[in-house]
């Protein structure tokens, strides 16, 4: 199926359940072979729901309980979006029960046994001023996310919102994506690796000003959110927290080589943990070979900081740092507008080595052997 070049509007009976353009399998069993792309979407009145009906740009459903039913081969790309209340893109099953999911969602609701979409990607789209989320891809396997631009998301919506996320999915690469505009503080950062979610990447993307901040992971009610890697990412101006957990179980998470650069808007909380009590949270995330440069003044605390958070190999500049950074630095590290290291940087060939590393760096640069630079920058100190 190709759905190819038309404007699509669906304005009228603001605030009910309404798409600009709708997928919907109902114990279909698996379909195959679908493309979006050259479409331009807008001003799509939808209501506030997060529901397997509505209300999107592009909504992705699978309904019933008879049948299990998936995509196999669907193609989400070069589509313009503005002006959409609210989703930008937004996949929902009813086969999508599994013991990771615990109940962060209604099993009642969504019945069926986890059956994953496959061969989804969705690409070279641009997303402007949305009620809600950008992206949020759920009941998947394998997605992959690249080259989007999302400017301006979480602006009309009173529910939490994230520019690009993962419910329930597995194996998931986001990446080359740049994220901006995030409208609130009520989530509103650019990434999320929600409940469920298992090996979500996000790499070589940029984020910048999002009022809520760059990474969430948000397992609750029973969920558990693992393997999730965030690297050699750059990020400008986030704001409120850098890094935010739910309270469930967030599982061997790697935040290493990015480079965090703050002046005109500074987070309160280099990481919020929302844990109630933290000698009982299971929060495993080690945080390695990132620069985080502040230009301004406080900021950057901890909020319930778990036992599982480490540190090691980060540089701080500007910041004051209350926990051990075995291998850190907090010298200067000449770090240029651009994201690029100065000559003579003492980030330079300091950081820690690190096994399945993606093999390139945030400007497409390979890595080298031996000692990596601290940060998303991984060539030579420039003049």
């Amino acid at each position: 199926m190709h759905l190819r070049n038309l404007e699509i509007t669906n304005a009228d009976n603001p605030g009910s359940e309404r798409n600009g353009v709708r997928l919907r399998l109902t114990d279909f069993g698996v379909a195959r072979g679908f493309d979006i792309s050259g479409l331009y979407i807008h001003d799509v009145r939808g209501g506030d729901y997060k529901t397997v009906s509505g209300s999107s740009a592009i909504h992705i459903a699978v309904e019933g309980t008879a049948k299990a039913s998936w995509y196999d081969g669907l193609d989400i790309g070069h589509n313009r979006i503005e002006d959409v209340d609210r989703e930008g893109v937004y996949f929902k099953s009813t086969f999508s029960k599994r013991d990771l999911v615990g109940g962060q969602q209604d099993p009642n609701v969504y019945p069926g046994e986890w059956t994953p979409s496959t061969g989804v990607r969705i690409h070279h789209n641009t997303l402007k001023s949305l009620a809600g989320d950008g992206m949020k891809l759920d009941t998947t396997s394998g997605a992959r996310v690249d080259h989007n631009r999302v400017d301006g998301f979480q602006l009309r919506s009173p529910s939490a919102n994230a520019g690009i996320w993962t419910f329930n999915t597995d194996d998931t690469t986001v990446e080359y994506n740049e994220v901006s505009g995030g409208g609130n503080t009520h989530d509103g950062m650019s990434f999320d690796a929600d409940g469920a979610s298992q090996n979500t990447v996000f790499q070589y993307n940029y984020s910048h000003d999002n009022k809520g901040g760059f990474l969430l992971i948000c397992p609750y009610s029973g969920a558990k959110t693992l393997g999730t890697v965030a690297r050699y990412n750059v990020s400008r101006n986030d704001g409120a927290r850098l890094i935010q957990n739910c309270w469930g179980p967030i599982l061997g998470t790697e935040i290493y080589n990015n480079t965090f650069h703050n002046k005109e808007r500074i987070p309160g909380y280099l990481v919020q943990d929302d844990a109630g009590s933290p000698a009982t949270t299971q929060h495993e995330l080690a945080i390695r070979n990132n620069v985080f440069v502040s230009e301004g003044t406080g900021g950057y605390a901890f909020k319930n900081p778990t036992p599982g958070l480490s540190f090691d190999h980060n540089a701080f500049y500007g910041i004051d740092m209350t926990r051990p950074d075995p291998g850190g630095i907090t010298a200067d590290p000449r770090l240029r507008d651009d994201f690029r290291l100065g000559a003579g940087s003492p980030a330079l060939a300091a950081g820690a080595v690190i096994e399945d590393n993606g093999g390139k760096d945030y400007f497409g640069s390979r890595l080298k052997p031996g000692a990596p630079n601290i940060g998303a920058y991984a060539g030579r100190g420039l003049r």
